[in-house]
C-alpha cells in the first residue's frame, strides 16, 4: 500500500531543485564568459536530450495520464541528470582557483585520529577477494543513482525521493565549496604510489584524475565538460557522502533497505583505497551528507507548514502530516 505524497511539499522541493540547477548552470556560464574557460557543448547534448525527454514524459503523466508517482520519478530523474551535468564543470571551475594543497594537513589529521592508510592498503592487498567486493560496491555509484529514482517511486516514497534529490544537490554544492578552499590531490598522488604498492589489487581511482586536477590548477586545462568529466574532489569525499544518502533514502523500503545498507557500508569502506581518499575525507563527507539530509527535511517541513514523520521499514512513504493548530 502506498500513501499519497504531499503535493505542496513536492512542488516546493521541485522548485528548489530546479532553482539550484539553474543557479549552478548560471555560475558555469558566467565562468565561461568572464574567465578563461571554454564550454565543450558537445559533452552536454546527451544529458540535455535525455533531460528534455524525461521532462516531457513527466508533463504527460501529470496532465494527461494523471500518474503522480511516475511523473515524480521522471522529473526526479531529469533533475539528477541535469544537476550532474552542471555540477561537474562547476567542480572544474572550483579546482582552477588553485589554492594551496591541504594534503599535508589531511595526512597529519589521519595520523592524529589513529588511521594508517598504508596499513589499510596492505590489508586489501592481503585480501584481494574482499577488495574486489568493496570495489564492486564503490563502482555501483552511478547504478545506484539511477536505481534509487525507480525504487523510491515504485515503493510510493515520492516525497522521500525529493528529500534525497535536494540532499544530493546540497551535499554536492557544499562539497565543491569546501574543496575550493581546501583542495587536495589525494593519497595516491601525495604518497607517490604506483602498482608496486598494490601488487594484488587494482584500486579504482588511483592517480587517474590527477592530470586533469593539476591541469586545472596550472591553467593547461580550461575545457568545461559534462559527459566524461573526471571526479577531482578529494576533501570532502563526495563518494562517501552519497553512499550515506543512498542508505538513508532507501532504508524504509522493505527488503531493499537492508540490501542498500550493506552495499553502501561497503561503498564507504572502499572509499579510502578505491577513491584515493584520506580517512578524514570520508568523515567530512559523511558529516556533510547527514547534515544536508536533516536540513532538507526540516526546510521542506517549514516551507510546507508540515512536519516529516519518521519512516520505518514497513512504511510505504515518509509522509508529511499536518501539525495540529
Amino acid at each position: 500500500m502506498t500513501h499519497p505524497i504531499a503535493p505542496d511539499a513536492s512542488k516546493h522541493a521541485d522548485r528548489i531543485a530546479w532553482l539550484a540547477i539553474g543557479s549552478t548552470a548560471g555560475v558555469v556560464l558566467i565562468a565561461a564568459m568572464l574567465g578563461p574557460f571554454r564550454i565543450e557543448w558537445i559533452s552536454f547534448w546527451k544529458p540535455a536530450l535525455v533531460g528534455v525527454l524525461l521532462i516531457t514524459m513527466s508533463w504527460f503523466y501529470t496532465a494527461v495520464r494523471k500518474d503522480a508517482a511516475l511523473a515524480g520519478a521522471l522529473i526526479a530523474a531529469a533533475q539528477l541528470i541535469a544537476f550532474a551535468a552542471v555540477a561537474a564543470p562547476l567542480s572544474y571551475v572550483a579546482a582552477s582557483a588553485a589554492l594551496p594543497l591541504w594534503d599535508n594537513e589531511l595526512a597529519a589529521l589521519d595520523r592524529r585520529l589513529g588511521f594508517d592508510w598504508m596499513s589499510w592498503l596492505d590489508a586489501m592487498n592481503a585480501a584481494p577477494l574482499l577488495h574486489r567486493t568493496l570495489a564492486f560496491a564503490y563502482a555501483s555509484f552511478a547504478l545506484q543513482a539511477t536505481a534509487i529514482v525507480l525504487v523510491l517511486a515504485a515503493a510510493g516514497h515520492g516525497l522521500r525521493l525529493r528529500v534525497f534529490m535536494l540532499s544530493f544537490v546540497l551535499t554536492t554544492l557544499v562539497t565543491i565549496g569546501v574543496s575550493t578552499l581546501m583542495p587536495a590531490q589525494g593519497v595516491w598522488g601525495y604518497l607517490h604510489l604506483s602498482s608496486v604498492n598494490s601488487p594484488a589489487i587494482v584500486p579504482v581511482t588511483r592517480d587517474l584524475p590527477l592530470p586533469v586536477f593539476f591541469g586545472l590548477r596550472d591553467g593547461t586545462i580550461r575545457q568545461l565538460v559534462a559527459e566524461g568529466a573526471d571526479g577531482i574532489i578529494s576533501f570532502p569525499s563526495l563518494h562517501a557522502a552519497l553512499g550515506l544518502l543512498f542508505l538513508l533514502a532507501l532504508w524504509p523500503v522493505k527488503y531493499i533497505g537492508g540490501i542498500a545498507a550493506l552495499l553502501n557500508v561497503a561503498m564507504i569502506a572502499a572509499t579510502p583505497v578505491d577513491g584515493s581518499h584520506y580517512f578524514c575525507d570520508v568523515i567530512a563527507g559523511l558529516a556533510i551528507a547527514l547534515l544536508s539530509w536533516v536540513a532538507v527535511q526540516r526546510a521542506l517541513a517549514r516551507l510546507a507548514g508540515e512536519r516529516m514523520q519518521p519512516a520505518g521499514p514497513v512504511e510505504a512513504d515518509a509522509v508529511f502530516a499536518r501539525v495540529p493548530k
